[in-house]
């Protein structure tokens, strides 16, 4: 066995017990029994103490100081910087630490689920503030004389710093802004989503759903959760989604959302299982296939057409009077909190407000009882009325319970990046609609998973942008789609 040999069947198990920790956190927020909180807080916690100490195990140093850096092949070389990366954040990072953010984040997400469920978030606010403290000072760790929140990110998306984030919102909020009031008061507006729509019937469509887009259900499975989210990697990927009686575009597109972050996990090389490459590379590019899967794809006029069909089938009715009104339905600009249910146009506006939150609260211009009050006072600047209650505004999400500050610019950076991908996609497939109307997805996600999915993290975001596309990352192919798009539907 030589060095790199020896390194990577010790990085295989340290991988394993990952992905053992990954399906603690899915069953918590699946089928863990009420009562279970603490224990799993407890479990949660142990196993990240065994992680943090092989990430930071002395035989690392060894084995990397023994390879020869020109013999490795490219697949090799990634994998050691892969290794190397996790090791230095380890290292900087104390072990007390790590388990109490572990155990802190286990706890916190059954704690927002009832603060939410209760509209309260006077309960939530010490758990909260307890997350930030600790992320505070693992961020101080990380970043040395560095930027805190650039060091928070950089755990998501790999080289991004908040100043390029901020120049890339401050090009996308003033068009974005302009097609939204244009739309918004335009004469033309789409009709509403009328009627009611069993829960039953809504997961078999989401089944169906699933399939055509590519989800392979022999290593994965659909369950509801309070939040929508995808776990896993390899030959168990597992999604959840969650239904509304009044409106089950909530679950079609939340399940098409999650189905893309699986396919991504599911298409990897299958030489790569449990290597640090074996996964997606960051949360952009994670983004970038959940969102093109769940709009370009998902809610063009083409997949919409046979979506128009399935729903008189499941429902015995469709929520608008033909397939043009129903386009424009799905695609409908209106008024509303919640994020996960903004369209296309309005989702990036909820991301750069929560974007600004976080810089703020980690330069230390907010602590955790003010999140509240700046979350209402920044919505109504930005969207024009006031929040009506905790759960549809601070309460909303769940990742600040569970300490992923740095991570909500990522949902942005995967709509640029899905941009770029589908301007690609269409050139190579002009005829990219045939499927898409007779609801197949699969010649559209085997693209992807060509382009971008089989290779896992072998390489960085941008340059696996660049590779799948042949051009460097801007913003002008998504804000060009979205003009040109709901132009169309507004009749503008």
């Amino acid at each position: 066995m030589t060095a790199f040999d020896d390194l990577m069947t010790f990085q295989r198990d340290t991988q394993a017990l990952t992905e053992i920790a990954g399906r603690l956190a899915w069953d918590q927020e699946t089928v863990m029994p009420e009562g279970a909180g603490p224990q799993r807080a407890d479990e949660v916690a142990a196993i990240e103490k065994v992680l943090h100490a092989r990430r930071t195990d002395p035989k690392l140093a060894a084995w990397l100081d023994a390879i020869e850096p020109d013999a490795l092949s490219p697949v090799d070389a990634a994998q050691i910087r892969e290794i190397k990366r996790a090791q230095a954040r380890a290292q900087k990072v104390p072990v007390e630490l790590s388990t109490a953010i572990a155990r802190a984040t286990s706890a916190g997400q059954r704690k927002w689920a009832d603060a939410r469920a209760r509209d309260d978030f006077a309960a939530f606010q010490p758990v909260l503030a307890e997350i930030v403290a600790l992320r505070r000072e693992e961020a101080a760790a990380l970043a040395g004389d560095g930027d805190l929140y650039d060091a928070l990110l950089d755990d998501y998306e790999p080289g991004a710093s908040g100043k390029d984030i901020q120049a890339m919102f401050d090009v996308m909020r003033p068009r974005l802004v302009k097609l939204r009031d244009a739309a918004l008061g335009a004469t033309y507006q789409p009709e509403g989503v009328t009627g009611n729509f069993p829960a039953d019937a809504q997961m078999a469509l989401s089944d169906k759903l699933a399939n055509r887009f590519g989800y392979d259900l022999a290593h994965g499975r659909i369950d509801k959760a309070v939040h929508p989210f995808s776990s896993g990697s390899g030959l168990d990927v597992r999604i959840t989604t969650r239904t509304e009686a009044d409106d089950p575009f909530n679950c079609f597109y939340s399940t098409i959302h999650e189905v893309g972050h699986a396919c991504y996990e599911q298409n990897v090389d299958r030489a790569y299982l449990l290597t640090p490459i074996g996964r997606g590379a960051s949360m952009g590019l994670h983004e970038s296939q959940s969102r093109i899967y769940e709009n370009q794809l998902g809610r063009s006029r083409a997949f919409i057409g046979w979506l128009f069909g399935q729903m008189e089938q499941q429902f015995g009715q469709a929520p608008a009077s033909d397939q043009d009104a129903f386009f424009a339905t799905v695609n409908r600009l209106q008024k509303g909190y919640i994020r996960t249910e903004a369209d296309e146009v309005q989702y990036n506006l909820h991301i750069m407000m929560r974007f600004d939150l976080e810089r703020r609260l980690f330069a230390g211009e907010l602590d955790a009882a003010d999140m509240e009050e700046a979350w209402n006072d920044r919505f109504e600047k930005d969207f024009g009325y006031k929040i009506d209650r905790a759960a549809n505004g601070v309460l909303q999400d769940v990742h600040w319970a569970i300490g992923l500050f740095g991570y909500f610019p990522t949902y942005s950076l995967g709509n640029v990046y899905a941009g770029c991908l589908y301007d690609a996609l269409c050139a190579d497939m002009p005829d990219l609609d045939a499927g898409l109307s007779k609801g197949d997805a699969t010649h559209a996600t085997g693209w992807l998973a060509d382009k971008v999915q089989r290779h896992g993290a072998l390489y960085a975001p941008q340059e696996m942008i660049k590779l799948a596309t042949g051009t460097s990352v801007s913003v002008e192919p998504l804000l060009s789609y979205l003009e040109t798009k709901f132009t169309e539907i507004y009749r503008l």
